[in-house]
């Protein structure tokens, strides 16, 4: 899938989850839904979410700051808020980039 701009979907995980696991439909989306509640409750808490050979969810906090409307250049307070970030491991930057194989990969992070 070089470029091909295709977004996934919960659908296509839960699809995905049914071809190669073998659970039923309606298991496949349930193990899905649980999966993605359980990082977001993570995240809502503050928490790092890591999965190996993946990457890293953090939540960070930003400060309040002043921005800058484009259109008319008017000041305009940001108020402080928390902000998710994630930060892939070594591992997904090089497949993403073709440099390696996942299995050479394996061992590292």
């Amino acid at each position: 899938m070089s470029g091909t701009g295709k977004t996934v979907t919960r659908v296509d995980l839960c699809e995905a989850v049914y071809q190669k696991v073998g659970l039923s439909r309606t298991e496949s989306s349930a193990f899905v839904e649980l999966v993605l509640k359980e990082i977001t409750d993570c995240l809502e808490k503050g928490e790092t979410v890591k999965l190996s050979s993946f990457g890293s969810f953090m939540v960070r906090k930003k400060g309040q700051r002043i921005g800058r409307n484009p259109k008319t250049g008017t000041e305009v307070p940001i108020s402080p808020r928390r902000v998710m970030v994630f930060k892939p491991s070594a591992i997904l930057k090089q497949r993403i980039n073709g440099n390696g194989s996942s299995a050479a990969a394996e061992g590292k992070e």
